[in-house]
């Protein structure tokens, strides 16, 4: 493979420190963005995978929220890979300034920077399933067997499911702006809920949060049926490279695979482990997970809507376009938990 100028956004984050080290392994030049350079414990782990392989590491200092800051880091670059977003679904942020305005703002930086220059051929953006759907319920509202591709979130609000709604939103704006021009093209990457092994000693992901909890009996007398699409951390960062370097590549690939709630997740651990994790054994009723939400940081909407309820996607395009092949869950799972081990964060 050609080496290529590749930009990833936002590179000390838990997708994004994937694909750069994949990256690095083909050999490519890589220029990644963090918010401060100078917060360089946060980017150590990068560092060292440049030792490792053969690829060149350039780091830039970039802001979401800042026009401008993305544009040295892209001028000159082949591909961008947009990943940087804040994630959370803690009911006590501002929507608005904590979650809404730097996906969509921070959206229309990088593609502004992609747009003054001349040589970047296509932009990869990390949007999620949470642009697919909002609810688990709209699955049985829309009457459909699983999610695809040609469906949008349309019952995300600033009110309800406000991330979910940032990202639909961020992707949205990203799809406008590529409409605009015709000098790049893009294609957006839909990642469920993420679990595998990190590259880092970071615990602040939401998804190595949940882990954790789930492992040290935080939901030990029990779990809501609450379903996820799952996806593994180093199948996203392959959709994400395939995405970029696919010539044929275009439009948006779900990159998940298998459904299941924490009591699934626990089965499997148990299964593996035995009794070593105060896991869950049972379900929580509805009625009670609605009636303590607030205490968990949830709307009681959110419970109404979404406990309870089926969920699958089709993944067949990126199989089909991307050569995809998936991890089981029983594989994220277990190598997810021995790096927390190895790292000695359990």
């Amino acid at each position: 493979m050609d080496k290529k100028k590749v930009v990833v956004t936002g590179g000390t984050g838990y997708i994004a420190s994937w694909i750069v080290r994949d990256l690095l392994k083909e050999g490519h030049e890589v220029r990644t963005t963090v918010r401060k350079l100078k917060d360089k414990e946060k980017y150590l782990h990068l560092l060292n995978l440049e030792k490792k392989y053969e690829g060149i590491l350039k780091i830039y200092e970039a802001d979401l929220i800042k026009a401008g800051s993305f544009n040295l880091a892209i001028e000159g670059a082949d591909y961008v890979i947009h990943t940087a977003s804040p994630f959370s679904v803690d009911s006590h942020l501002n929507p608005e300034k904590d979650l809404l305005e730097p996906a969509v703002q921070g959206t229309i930086n990088v593609l502004e920077g992609v747009n003054q220059s001349k040589t970047v051929k296509r932009v990869v953006l990390t949007s999620s399933l949470a642009a697919i759907y909002g609810d688990n319920r709209d699955m049985r509202d829309f009457g459909i067997e699983a999610f695809d591709e040609s469906m949008w979130n349309t019952t995300s609000s600033l009110k309800n499911n406000p991330y979910s709604y940032s990202k639909t939103m961020a992707e949205k704006k990203a799809w406008e702006i590529a409409d605009q021009q015709e000098r790049w093209d893009l294609v957006t990457i839909h990642p469920g809920f993420v679990f595998g092994p990190s590259l880092s000693k970071r615990v602040d992901a939401t998804s190595i949060d949940t882990l954790r909890r789930l492992l040290s009996g935080a939901f030990r007398t029990g779990a809501p049926h609450l379903e996820y699409i799952f996806s593994d951390i180093r199948d996203i960062a392959t959709g994400h490279i395939r995405a970029a370097f696919t010539e044929e590549a275009k439009g948006r690939y779900i990159i998940a695979n298998e459904n299941g709630s924490f009591l699934t997740m626990a089965k499997i651990i148990k299964q593996y482990y035995g009794n070593q994790y105060k896991l869950p054994r049972r379900k929580v009723p509805k009625l009670i997970v609605w009636a303590i939400a607030p205490m968990l940081g949830l709307s009681r909407q959110y419970i109404k809507n979404n406990v309870g309820y089926k969920l699958k996607a089709d993944n067949s395009r990126s199989i089909k376009e991307l050569k995809m092949s998936y991890r089981s869950l029983e594989t994220t799972l277990i190598d997810h938990i021995e790096q927390l081990k190895k790292d000695e964060l359990l």
